[in-house]
């Protein structure tokens, strides 16, 4: 990751502004645990769609991808891509992943214009809050502005579990907040990790003053058993080994609607919550490298129990929370994903590592999260 150093006093001056209380860096470490998919509840969920497309006039969850020799809209060589997820730079042969452009029916999506976010975005900050799929997301937003910023005009900035790109001229930023669950995960003196569904405020400190946040959480509620993300689960003084993942999930995330409803105002703040991302550990054996293009259709769509808890809670909530569906568009692209060409440790790629497993969770950069960027600045 690129960090441009500069001593301009109006970066110190944004520095102390964006900074809030110090906390210990928490690892961001891809992982690689494959998503239960659970039971179909489309009624459901088209019900909430439909009842949030009407107050737009594009339901931008619903499409196809066209091909498009005019992207990707950045350059691969981007400073700010983890080496994770710079698929060509690491090996990949093909490049056609990169020239996928979403449209939805009946209507379009806005080419994204750096210079026209950066000018809505003046004097504001956003942020994006979650695990390691919505620091891909960051990256693609940076990786979408930074070229029309001059290099002594930007920086990236640390802050505990927060990182922040800086437009200088345009005295805004754009920041990501590391929070799998949203809710606290804490790290017992014995090492065990105690995962509280009612303690939020640890995260949600960074969230306060933030222009517009958009929000992610599912991913590490799915784990398996073998994989499990924590060793207990308390909620007030009571400690469970053992719960169900979908109840455990719909307590943090009412945990976090609490937080949004009491603390947060919606003339000043815009919430925006991402629905999970998929997964395609389960295609191809496992490995999703075969695939070089989009599906035209899904022939079994899907869709799992954290969306469905996650609609519940937003219906639920007095905060105007716009949903923002990218389940959809994006399981159509198991083109997407890293897989076997994510840089691993010692410089090695995988592609060179023989039965190292595939990343088909993340995404190639630029790529997949590029439309979600896209779709949120419509949105926005």
């Amino acid at each position: 990751m690129a960090d441009f150093q500069t001593n301009n006093p109006l970066l110190l001056s944004l520095f102390f502004l964006l900074s809030l209380s110090s906390s210990l860096i928490q690892s961001s470490n891809y992982d690689q645990q494959e998503l239960q998919w659970l039971d179909d509840k489309d009624d459901e969920i088209s019900m909430f769609q439909s009842r949030h497309s009407s107050l737009r006039s594009c339901d931008f969850s619903k499409g196809k991808w066209v091909y498009d020799q005019t992207y990707p809209l950045y350059d691969a060589n981007c400073p700010y891509l983890s080496s994770a997820v710079t698929c060509r730079k690491n090996g990949r042969p093909d490049s056609d992943y990169e020239k996928w452009r979403w449209k939805p029916h009946g209507c379009s999506i806005p080419r994204f214009d750096a210079l026209d976010f950066l000018g809505r975005m003046r004097r504001k900050r956003i942020m994006l809050v979650g695990d390691s799929i919505m620091r891909n997301q960051w990256e693609s937003l940076v990786c979408l502005v930074q070229s029309v910023v001059p290099t002594a005009r930007k920086s990236v900035i640390y802050n505990g579990p927060t990182m922040a790109f800086l437009a200088l001229d345009f005295e805004m930023s754009i920041e990501f907040c590391w929070a799998p669950f949203l809710v606290e995960l804490k790290r017992e003196a014995d090492g065990k990790r105690i995962l509280h569904l009612d303690l939020i405020e640890e995260n949600a400190k960074y969230w306060r003053g933030v222009d517009v946040l958009v929000f992610d959480s599912a991913h590490w509620w799915t784990h398996s058993d073998k994989r499990s993300s924590w060793d207990f689960v308390m909620e007030g003084n009571n400690v469970y080994k053992g719960i169900n993942p979908s109840l455990a999930y719909e307590k943090g995330m009412r945990t976090w609607a609490k937080w949004i409803d009491l603390n947060l105002d919606p003339r000043r703040t815009k919430v925006f919550f991402r629905t999970m991302s998929p997964r395609h550990n389960k295609e191809n054996g496992g490995k999703c490298s075969k695939d070089t293009e989009p599906l035209k259709y899904l022939t079994r769509p899907h869709v799992p129990e954290p969306m469905v808890v996650l609609v519940k809670v937003l219906r639920s909530m007095e905060f105007p929370v716009s949903f923002q569906d990218v389940m959809t568009l994006s399981d159509l692209r198991r083109d997407g994903h890293p897989s076997v060409y994510a840089r691993v440790a010692g410089g090695k790629n995988n592609q060179l590592v023989k039965d190292h497993s595939s990343d088909c969770s993340h995404w190639c950069l630029p790529g997949v999260p590029d439309t979600w960027n896209e779709i949120l600045y419509a949105m926005l």
